[in-house]
């Protein structure tokens, strides 16, 4: 590992939440950890500076709470720089979008390398000038999958040295692969997982099931990940309407729902505008049949090789009847997809995130 010891990397992300982006900066820490002296920088008193703070030190990761307040303020300008001092750090990874203009400021007149990661997909240009300005010395944008990298290109603005590349996520779990078979004496196992907020799919999802409970197929569709309070309030007036709603569950948030994945017999993810799911990776790795609409990134996992079922775009007809689809693959094939789980395993691998990340790093 010698040849490839890069300068000290800080990983910034200063999200308030705990979902994939957040568990990313996690993984990407301790996967650079090897090969740089690496620091985390995350929101001060956030879930991940909470919940991690004492873990990742034992682990030999530094990790740094910074006051924050405002995206744009002085506390969090200097809390950075210092940091950025006391580590000697020169690589920067960051996750986030609204902070950009922070750490324009906190970086200015230091030699720092900015790769920023783009995970979702955004919708309003950043092209004014003041935009223009603090994208100026970002040496990379980072995209998780072509989807992104070209919705990148649309609304961000690169500076004249900075550069574009895509850096596929690996699988957080490497499973083996298990000739499952769905038990028709059980209830279908359908899982969600992602943060329980708007534009994820859950109402869609719902609606999608519904497709099942007519045909009087017993079912459970479970929720896993991290509940938005004022959302959840709108899934439950949806339920209080229907039928089926004893049928519906909430997990909340798992420290490894791969665990739950294990479980699955169909994944479920409609989400509105998703960048690309860890989660629905990792379904694909596990062989489980994976439905979603066909938006953002999932047409290009088709392109890839990718068995999936793929409904038109906020279509809950198109997704019951994709989801009845998948469901009949799964009782006519009576087990998972190896196919789907072997591909999984060679594009979303470790050595390959490693070598694409070492490639940009100084």
């Amino acid at each position: 590992m010698s040849d490839f010891i890069r300068k000290p990397t800080a990983v910034i992300c200063l999200s308030p939440y705990h979902g994939g982006m957040e568990m990313d900066a996690i993984r990407i820490a301790k996967m650079l950890q090897q090969a740089s002296n690496i620091t985390l920088v995350v929101r001060k008193n956030s879930p991940l500076h909470k919940r991690y703070q004492a873990k990742l030190r034992e682990e030999g990761i530094h990790i740094e709470g910074v006051p924050f307040h405002f995206a744009f303020s002085i506390r969090l300008i200097l809390s950075i720089r210092r940091i950025i001092k006391k580590y000697g750090i020169h690589n920067v990874i960051f996750f986030g979008a609204s902070e950009i203009r922070s750490l324009f400021f906190s970086f200015l007149g230091l030699p720092v390398n900015l790769l920023v990661r783009h995970g979702t997909t955004k919708s309003r240009s950043k092209k004014d000038p003041i935009h223009r300005l603090v994208y100026s010395h970002v040496n990379w944008h980072i995209a998780i999958c072509k989807h992104i990298a070209n919705n990148v290109r649309s609304i961000i603005p690169f500076g004249d040295k900075t550069q574009l590349k895509i850096i596929y996520p690996s699988l957080r779990h490497i499973p083996t692969f298990q000739s499952r078979t769905a038990n028709p004496a059980q209830p279908l196992r359908i899982v969600h997982v992602s943060r329980v907020t708007g534009g994820k799919g859950h109402i869609d999802a719902i609606e999608a099931c519904k497709a099942i409970a007519d045909i009087g197929r017993p079912f459970e569709l479970l929720f896993v990940g991290e509940i938005d309070t004022t959302y959840k309030h709108v899934i439950d007036t949806k339920l209080s309407n229907l039928p089926y709603s004893k049928n519906i569950r909430f997990e909340g948030f798992v420290q490894e729902p791969i665990r739950i994945l294990e479980t699955a017999d169909i994944f479920l993810f409609p989400s509105h505008g998703e960048g690309l799911s860890n989660a629905f990776i990792e379904a694909l790795a596990q062989g489980i049949p994976c439905v979603a609409y066909d938006n953002t990134s999932f047409p290009e996992l088709s392109d890839l090789g990718f068995r999936l079922w793929l409904a038109s775009d906020r279509n809950t007809t198109d997704l019951q009847e994709k989801l009845l689809s998948a469901i009949a693959y799964l009782d006519t094939h009576k087990e998972y997809i190896r196919e789907n789980h072997d591909l999984a395993i060679s594009l979303f691998s470790v050595d390959r995130e490693t070598h694409d990340y070492l490639s940009v790093l100084q």
